[in-house]
Protein backbone atom coordinates (compact mmCIF):
# COMPACT_ATOMS: atom_id res chain seq x y z
CA UNK A 1 0.00 0.00 0.00
CA UNK A 2 1.76 3.13 -1.24
CA UNK A 3 1.30 6.15 1.02
CA UNK A 4 1.11 9.65 -0.44
CA UNK A 5 1.60 12.99 1.34
CA UNK A 6 -0.80 15.89 0.75
CA UNK A 7 -1.71 19.36 2.04
CA UNK A 8 -5.09 20.08 3.62
CA UNK A 9 -7.62 18.91 1.02
CA UNK A 10 -10.02 21.83 1.42
CA UNK A 11 -7.87 24.90 2.11
CA UNK A 12 -4.48 23.77 0.77
CA UNK A 13 -2.53 24.63 3.91
CA UNK A 14 0.78 22.77 4.12
CA UNK A 15 1.14 23.41 7.86
CA UNK A 16 1.42 19.92 9.34
CA UNK A 17 2.96 20.59 12.75
CA UNK A 18 -0.22 19.93 14.70
CA UNK A 19 -0.42 16.13 14.77
CA UNK A 20 -3.71 14.95 16.23
CA UNK A 21 -2.77 11.26 16.22
CA UNK A 22 -0.01 9.11 14.80
CA UNK A 23 -0.90 6.28 12.42
CA UNK A 24 -2.41 3.23 14.05
CA UNK A 25 -3.31 0.50 11.58
CA UNK A 26 -2.32 -2.97 10.47
CA UNK A 27 -2.96 -3.69 6.80
CA UNK A 28 -3.15 -7.42 7.53
CA UNK A 29 -6.28 -6.81 9.61
CA UNK A 30 -8.22 -5.30 6.70
CA UNK A 31 -10.98 -7.65 5.53
CA UNK A 32 -13.91 -7.37 3.12
CA UNK A 33 -15.73 -5.07 5.54
CA UNK A 34 -12.81 -2.66 6.02
CA UNK A 35 -14.33 -0.27 3.46
CA UNK A 36 -17.97 -1.17 4.09
CA UNK A 37 -20.59 1.23 5.40
CA UNK A 38 -21.82 1.03 9.02
CA UNK A 39 -19.36 -1.72 9.91
CA UNK A 40 -18.13 -2.75 13.33
CA UNK A 41 -15.22 -0.39 14.16
CA UNK A 42 -11.66 -1.73 14.04
CA UNK A 43 -10.27 1.38 15.82
CA UNK A 44 -7.56 1.91 13.21
CA UNK A 45 -6.67 5.16 11.47
CA UNK A 46 -3.99 6.92 9.44
CA UNK A 47 -1.76 9.71 10.79
CA UNK A 48 -4.13 12.62 11.42
CA UNK A 49 -3.22 16.29 11.01
CA UNK A 50 -5.29 19.15 12.41
CA UNK A 51 -5.45 22.07 9.97
CA UNK A 52 -4.91 25.43 11.75
CA UNK A 53 -6.61 27.34 8.92
CA UNK A 54 -9.95 25.58 8.30
CA UNK A 55 -10.18 23.18 11.30
CA UNK A 56 -10.28 20.05 9.13
CA UNK A 57 -8.72 16.87 10.50
CA UNK A 58 -7.15 14.94 7.63
CA UNK A 59 -5.05 11.86 6.93
CA UNK A 60 -1.49 12.58 5.85
CA UNK A 61 -0.02 10.50 4.34
CA UNK A 62 -2.84 8.44 2.86
CA UNK A 63 -3.10 5.47 0.46
CA UNK A 64 -3.19 5.91 -3.29
CA UNK A 65 -6.53 6.59 -4.94
CA UNK A 66 -6.28 3.35 -6.92
CA UNK A 67 -5.88 1.33 -3.72
CA UNK A 68 -8.95 2.95 -2.17
CA UNK A 69 -11.05 2.57 -5.32
CA UNK A 70 -10.33 -1.16 -5.36
CA UNK A 71 -11.12 -1.44 -1.65
CA UNK A 72 -14.50 0.24 -2.01
CA UNK A 73 -15.38 -1.67 -5.15
CA UNK A 74 -14.85 -5.03 -3.43
CA UNK A 75 -16.38 -4.06 -0.05
CA UNK A 76 -19.02 -6.32 1.49
CA UNK A 77 -22.44 -5.05 2.51
CA UNK A 78 -24.72 -6.08 5.37
CA UNK A 79 -26.33 -2.83 6.55
CA UNK A 80 -29.50 -2.47 4.50
CA UNK A 81 -31.66 -2.10 7.62
CA UNK A 82 -29.48 0.69 9.01
CA UNK A 83 -29.33 2.38 5.59
CA UNK A 84 -33.11 2.69 5.52
CA UNK A 85 -33.18 4.13 9.04
CA UNK A 86 -30.58 6.72 8.00
CA UNK A 87 -32.49 7.56 4.81
CA UNK A 88 -35.63 8.23 6.85
CA UNK A 89 -33.67 10.66 9.07
CA UNK A 90 -32.21 12.51 6.09
CA UNK A 91 -35.57 12.66 4.32
CA UNK A 92 -37.06 14.31 7.40
CA UNK A 93 -34.28 16.91 7.37
CA UNK A 94 -34.79 17.48 3.64
CA UNK A 95 -38.40 18.46 4.34
CA UNK A 96 -37.11 21.54 6.21
CA UNK A 97 -35.86 23.24 3.04
CA UNK A 98 -37.37 21.32 0.11
CA UNK A 99 -39.87 24.13 -0.50
CA UNK A 100 -36.95 26.47 -1.30
CA UNK A 101 -35.94 24.45 -4.36
CA UNK A 102 -36.99 25.83 -7.76
CA UNK A 103 -38.47 22.49 -8.77
CA UNK A 104 -38.20 18.76 -8.10
CA UNK A 105 -36.71 17.68 -11.38
CA UNK A 106 -33.20 16.25 -11.24
CA UNK A 107 -31.64 14.83 -8.07
CA UNK A 108 -28.27 13.14 -7.53
CA UNK A 109 -27.23 11.15 -4.46
CA UNK A 110 -23.46 10.58 -4.10
CA UNK A 111 -22.51 7.47 -2.13
CA UNK A 112 -26.02 6.12 -2.60
CA UNK A 113 -25.44 2.63 -1.17
CA UNK A 114 -28.45 0.46 -1.93
CA UNK A 115 -30.51 3.47 -2.98
CA UNK A 116 -32.51 3.78 0.25
CA UNK A 117 -32.62 7.59 0.00
CA UNK A 118 -33.68 7.45 -3.65
CA UNK A 119 -36.88 5.79 -2.45
CA UNK A 120 -37.65 8.90 -0.38
CA UNK A 121 -36.82 11.23 -3.27
CA UNK A 122 -39.44 9.43 -5.34
CA UNK A 123 -41.95 9.79 -2.50
CA UNK A 124 -41.20 13.52 -2.37
CA UNK A 125 -42.08 13.83 -6.07
CA UNK A 126 -38.61 14.05 -7.59
CA UNK A 127 -37.97 12.72 -11.08
CA UNK A 128 -34.79 12.27 -13.14
CA UNK A 129 -33.12 10.71 -10.10
CA UNK A 130 -29.71 9.06 -10.08
CA UNK A 131 -27.43 7.63 -7.40
CA UNK A 132 -23.73 6.91 -7.75
CA UNK A 133 -22.10 4.22 -5.60
CA UNK A 134 -18.51 2.83 -5.76
CA UNK A 135 -19.30 -0.53 -4.13
CA UNK A 136 -20.88 -3.36 -6.09
CA UNK A 137 -22.47 -5.21 -3.16
CA UNK A 138 -25.00 -2.56 -2.07
CA UNK A 139 -26.13 -2.03 -5.65
CA UNK A 140 -26.79 -5.76 -5.91
CA UNK A 141 -28.83 -5.52 -2.68
CA UNK A 142 -30.98 -2.64 -3.97
CA UNK A 143 -34.68 -2.97 -4.56
CA UNK A 144 -35.34 -4.16 -8.12
CA UNK A 145 -37.13 -0.93 -9.07
CA UNK A 146 -34.35 1.22 -7.56
CA UNK A 147 -31.36 -0.64 -9.00
CA UNK A 148 -31.68 0.90 -12.51
CA UNK A 149 -31.27 4.35 -10.92
CA UNK A 150 -27.84 3.43 -9.47
CA UNK A 151 -24.54 3.88 -11.28
CA UNK A 152 -21.49 1.93 -10.14
CA UNK A 153 -18.26 3.88 -9.71
CA UNK A 154 -16.83 7.02 -8.14
CA UNK A 155 -18.49 10.38 -8.62
CA UNK A 156 -17.09 12.27 -11.61
CA UNK A 157 -18.52 15.65 -12.47
CA UNK A 158 -17.89 15.14 -16.19
CA UNK A 159 -20.29 12.17 -16.26
CA UNK A 160 -23.26 14.54 -15.92
CA UNK A 161 -24.67 17.56 -17.72
CA UNK A 162 -23.91 20.94 -16.14
CA UNK A 163 -26.86 22.61 -14.41
CA UNK A 164 -29.05 19.51 -14.67
CA UNK A 165 -29.93 18.93 -10.98
CA UNK A 166 -31.99 20.83 -8.45
CA UNK A 167 -30.68 18.78 -5.52
CA UNK A 168 -27.42 16.93 -4.84
CA UNK A 169 -27.02 14.92 -1.64
CA UNK A 170 -24.07 13.16 -0.07
CA UNK A 171 -24.50 11.43 3.28
CA UNK A 172 -21.61 10.18 5.45
CA UNK A 173 -19.41 10.08 2.35
CA UNK A 174 -17.39 13.32 2.52
CA UNK A 175 -15.01 11.61 4.95
CA UNK A 176 -14.19 8.96 2.36
CA UNK A 177 -13.50 11.18 -0.67
CA UNK A 178 -10.00 11.63 -2.02
CA UNK A 179 -10.68 15.25 -2.98
CA UNK A 180 -13.78 16.64 -1.19
CA UNK A 181 -13.22 20.18 -2.50
CA UNK A 182 -13.15 19.01 -6.13
CA UNK A 183 -16.35 17.07 -5.50
CA UNK A 184 -18.12 20.07 -3.93
CA UNK A 185 -17.06 22.37 -6.76
CA UNK A 186 -18.16 19.77 -9.29
CA UNK A 187 -21.55 19.56 -7.58
CA UNK A 188 -21.83 23.35 -7.82
CA UNK A 189 -21.48 23.11 -11.60
CA UNK A 190 -24.09 20.37 -11.84
CA UNK A 191 -26.74 22.31 -9.91
CA UNK A 192 -29.24 24.58 -11.59
CA UNK A 193 -29.29 28.17 -10.27
CA UNK A 194 -31.24 28.10 -7.01
CA UNK A 195 -30.54 24.40 -6.51
CA UNK A 196 -29.21 23.02 -3.23
CA UNK A 197 -26.54 20.70 -1.93
CA UNK A 198 -27.22 18.69 1.23
CA UNK A 199 -24.30 16.94 2.96
CA UNK A 200 -24.24 14.99 6.22
CA UNK A 201 -20.94 14.19 7.92
CA UNK A 202 -19.40 13.35 11.28
CA UNK A 203 -18.66 16.24 13.61
CA UNK A 204 -15.26 15.74 15.19
CA UNK A 205 -15.96 18.58 17.62
CA UNK A 206 -19.12 16.94 18.97
CA UNK A 207 -19.25 15.94 22.64
CA UNK A 208 -19.38 12.14 22.02
CA UNK A 209 -16.21 12.32 19.92
CA UNK A 210 -14.51 14.38 22.62
CA UNK A 211 -15.52 11.97 25.37
CA UNK A 212 -14.56 8.77 23.54
CA UNK A 213 -11.31 10.13 22.14
CA UNK A 214 -9.48 7.68 19.84
CA UNK A 215 -12.09 5.05 20.73
CA UNK A 216 -14.74 7.01 18.86
CA UNK A 217 -15.79 5.07 15.73
CA UNK A 218 -15.28 8.21 13.62
CA UNK A 219 -11.50 7.65 13.77
CA UNK A 220 -11.51 4.93 11.16
CA UNK A 221 -9.30 3.53 8.41
CA UNK A 222 -11.97 4.55 5.89
CA UNK A 223 -11.97 8.21 6.86
CA UNK A 224 -9.52 10.39 4.98
CA UNK A 225 -10.77 13.56 6.68
CA UNK A 226 -13.15 14.55 9.45
CA UNK A 227 -15.11 17.78 9.56
CA UNK A 228 -16.21 20.24 12.21
CA UNK A 229 -18.99 22.82 11.79
CA UNK A 230 -16.33 25.35 10.76
CA UNK A 231 -14.65 23.17 8.14
CA UNK A 232 -18.00 21.95 6.74
CA UNK A 233 -19.13 25.56 6.29
CA UNK A 234 -15.73 26.44 4.79
CA UNK A 235 -16.04 23.63 2.22
CA UNK A 236 -19.31 24.97 0.83
CA UNK A 237 -18.18 28.57 1.00
CA UNK A 238 -15.02 27.77 -0.98
CA UNK A 239 -17.16 25.98 -3.55
CA UNK A 240 -19.35 29.00 -4.30
CA UNK A 241 -22.47 28.20 -2.27
CA UNK A 242 -24.49 30.82 -0.44
CA UNK A 243 -27.18 30.82 2.29
CA UNK A 244 -25.23 28.05 4.01
CA UNK A 245 -26.86 26.52 7.06
CA UNK A 246 -25.78 23.87 9.54
CA UNK A 247 -28.22 21.33 10.95
CA UNK A 248 -27.80 19.07 13.98
CA UNK A 249 -28.51 15.48 12.97
CA UNK A 250 -29.95 12.98 15.44
CA UNK A 251 -29.85 9.50 13.96
CA UNK A 252 -32.25 6.69 14.79
CA UNK A 253 -31.04 3.08 14.61
CA UNK A 254 -31.84 -0.30 16.19
CA UNK A 255 -30.24 -0.86 19.60
CA UNK A 256 -28.09 -3.69 18.25
CA UNK A 257 -26.45 -1.26 15.80
CA UNK A 258 -25.62 1.27 18.50
CA UNK A 259 -24.03 -1.55 20.52
CA UNK A 260 -21.77 -2.41 17.59
CA UNK A 261 -20.25 1.06 17.81
CA UNK A 262 -19.37 0.95 21.51
CA UNK A 263 -15.65 0.66 22.43
CA UNK A 264 -16.07 -2.84 23.90
CA UNK A 265 -14.47 -6.16 23.02
CA UNK A 266 -16.11 -8.12 20.20
CA UNK A 267 -17.01 -10.87 22.66
CA UNK A 268 -18.85 -8.49 24.99
CA UNK A 269 -20.66 -6.85 22.06
CA UNK A 270 -21.72 -10.21 20.68
CA UNK A 271 -23.01 -11.32 24.08
CA UNK A 272 -24.99 -8.11 24.59
CA UNK A 273 -26.51 -8.20 21.11
CA UNK A 274 -27.41 -11.89 21.42
CA UNK A 275 -29.02 -11.28 24.80
CA UNK A 276 -31.08 -8.32 23.60
CA UNK A 277 -32.18 -10.24 20.49
CA UNK A 278 -33.19 -13.17 22.67
CA UNK A 279 -35.49 -10.95 24.70
CA UNK A 280 -36.66 -9.30 21.48
CA UNK A 281 -35.53 -5.75 22.06
CA UNK A 282 -32.34 -5.69 19.95
CA UNK A 283 -34.39 -4.46 17.02
CA UNK A 284 -36.00 -1.63 18.92
CA UNK A 285 -34.92 1.69 17.46
CA UNK A 286 -33.81 4.69 19.51
CA UNK A 287 -32.56 8.15 18.58
CA UNK A 288 -29.11 9.13 19.83
CA UNK A 289 -27.39 12.53 19.33
CA UNK A 290 -23.96 11.17 18.41
CA UNK A 291 -22.83 14.43 16.85
CA UNK A 292 -23.46 14.24 13.10
CA UNK A 293 -24.04 17.49 11.25
CA UNK A 294 -25.89 18.43 8.09
CA UNK A 295 -24.74 21.30 5.90
CA UNK A 296 -26.96 22.84 3.23
CA UNK A 297 -25.98 25.42 0.64
CA UNK A 298 -27.65 26.98 -2.38
CA UNK A 299 -26.28 27.89 -5.78
CA UNK A 300 -27.00 31.60 -6.29
CA UNK A 301 -29.64 32.35 -8.91
CA UNK A 302 -27.34 35.09 -10.17
CA UNK A 303 -23.72 33.93 -10.22
CA UNK A 304 -21.03 36.47 -9.34
CA UNK A 305 -18.30 34.00 -8.40
CA UNK A 306 -15.37 33.00 -10.59
CA UNK A 307 -16.68 29.46 -10.23
CA UNK A 308 -19.34 30.09 -12.87
CA UNK A 309 -16.51 30.02 -15.40
CA UNK A 310 -15.10 26.71 -14.18
CA UNK A 311 -16.39 23.60 -15.92
CA UNK A 312 -15.88 19.92 -15.20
Amino acid sequence: MDMISRPCPICGSSETRKIFAEANFDIDRLDSFAFASRKTPEYMHYRLIECPVCDLLYANPLPSEDFLTEGYGDASYDSSIEAHYAAATYADLLSRFISLLPERSGALDIGAGDGAFLEYLLRHGFDQIVGVEPSRAPIAAARTDIRPLLREGNFRCEDYVSESFNLVTCFQTLEHLYDPLAMARGVYQLLKPGGAVFFVCHNRRALPAQLLGRKSPIYDIEHLQLFSPSSAHFLLEQSGFSNIMLINVVNRYPIRYWLRLLPLSSGVKSLLITTLDRIRIGGWSISVPVGNIGVVGFKPKTELSFLNRVRC
